[in-house]
């Protein structure tokens, strides 16, 4: 069974991967509309199986290829990754929901970059290989390249020329970082560098450039400030779609490298503190000089990543639980935040403008939408009894026990 079930691991990226061909090549709008819905909606179930049987299992991995060598492409899958599958297909399943009653989908392209972008966080998802990784991320970026700037205008034109030049940069980087690793330790697979950065130093060099590349794509501090001028200029629904994808593939890869390199090497633990609470604080002021609710929530997304990964500096007593409470901030912040830029959509569809200052009496005009919206503003600050409070309980309770 758990090889039957490991063989369908390559059918994440495979299926969206396929489907995107088949959305292209349909004459019919109706018909790329419903693919582009059918597939994060059959990936959340998937998820689900692939939870309910790693948490029963355990680990489960499959190879690709297998050539001599050991050479192929590996996947692997833990409760920790089928969560994040189930997660991002709920949020790909309302942004493109919401691109479709928008009328995105009317370029035909929409629905196929949408699935594309699926594939990559997928394979990302699910890889065991550094080099994968890197492959799965280009995947991701080459279709957000067009969704960015499909609508044509000179915001969304200038948007996309930041965000290209900042992810070439990451890439870059990245890619330097994984073939430095491999030239010193001969590997690239995630299970064979197991503590590799923890005391070697050519190791801790590569995988801190690799370390550099990913919380650039993540918006964490010192290169953070793109993202809130990027995201805000695209459309409602693909800054939904990349808010739930892009900047959480890469905290759950920051996640991964910093377990499985640096075996949570605890020397890091003052400068990961420090970077964190300077990223918490731009986000909080940032959005305080902005006046357009989708730039408002950009610095939000800012805010949020640090509440996430300065959980890796409290892992000195019970990792599991410190990792826990981030991953539950994950979860909810992915929902949350693409939540609340749907809703700032669907403002700015209704009204024309998603500017704070000429949307006075909103709560009177409209109720159901400034209440949706409020609701989702309260689960970001930890209002109760909304998500964000046990995110952020989690994330004290753990703080706490540790420096205590």
């Amino acid at each position: 069974m758990t090889d039957a079930v490991a063989q369908l691991l390559p059918l994440f990226p495979a299926v969206p991967l396929i489907a995107a061909a088949f959305a292209l090549l349909a004459p019919w709008r109706a018909v790329r509309d419903s693919i582009m819905l059918i597939i994060p909606g059959m990936g959340i179930f998937a998820g689900l199986g692939l939870l309910m049987y790693t948490m029963n299992n355990g680990v489960v991995a499959h190879t690709v290829g297998l050539y001599q060598g050991n050479v192929g492409i590996p996947f692997a899958a833990d409760a920790f990754s089928a969560l994040m599958i189930i997660t991002t297909m709920i949020v790909a399943f309302g942004a493109n929901w919401f691109a479709i009653a928008g009328g995105e989908t009317k370029s035909r392209f929409y629905p196929s970059l949408t699935l594309i972008l699926i594939t990559g966080v997928c394979g990302a998802l699910l890889t065991a290989d550094l080099f994968n990784f890197f492959v799965f991320i280009e995947v991701m970026l080459l279709p957000s390249y067009g969704l960015i700037t499909m609508s044509g205008t000179w915001s969304r034109l200038a948007a996309g020329r930041a965000f290209v030049l900042v992810n070439l940069f990451a890439s870059t980087l990245l890619v330097v970082g994984v073939g430095y690793i491999y030239s010193v330790t001969g590997a690239v697979n995630l299970g064979a560098l197991k503590g590799a950065a923890a005391g070697n130093g050519p190791v801790t060099v590569a995988a801190g450039l690799i370390l550099i590349a990913i919380t650039a794509k993540a918006g964490v501090f010192p290169v953070q400030s793109w993202l809130p001028r990027t995201y805000p200029g695209t459309s409602a629904a693909v800054m939904g779609l990349f808010s739930g994808l892009h900047t959480k593939v890469a905290v759950y890869m920051l996640y991964r490298l910093y377990v499985q390199l640096f075996g949570l090497d605890q020397r890091w633990n003052v400068l990961i503190i420090v970077i964190m609470i300077i990223s918490m604080m731009i986000g909080a002021f940032g959005g305080l000089a902005e006046n357009s609710i989708r730039r408002v929530l950009g610095y939000q997304m800012l805010n949020g990543m640090p509440f996430i990964l300065v959980m890796l500096a409290f892992t000195s007593d019970d990792p599991r639980r410190a990792l826990a409470a981030g991953i539950m901030y994950t979860i909810h912040h992915m929902l949350t935040v693409g939540s609340l830029i749907l809703a700032s959509g669907a403002i700015e569809e209704t009204y024309g403008t998603g500017l704070l200052t000429k949307l006075s009496g909103l709560a009177r005009r409209d109720p159901i939408i400034a209440w949706i919206f409020a609701a989702g503003a309260f689960s970001v600050v930890g209002f109760p009894p909304f998500s964000g409070m046990w995110g952020k309980l989690m994330i004290v309770f753990e703080i706490a026990r540790v420096g205590g």
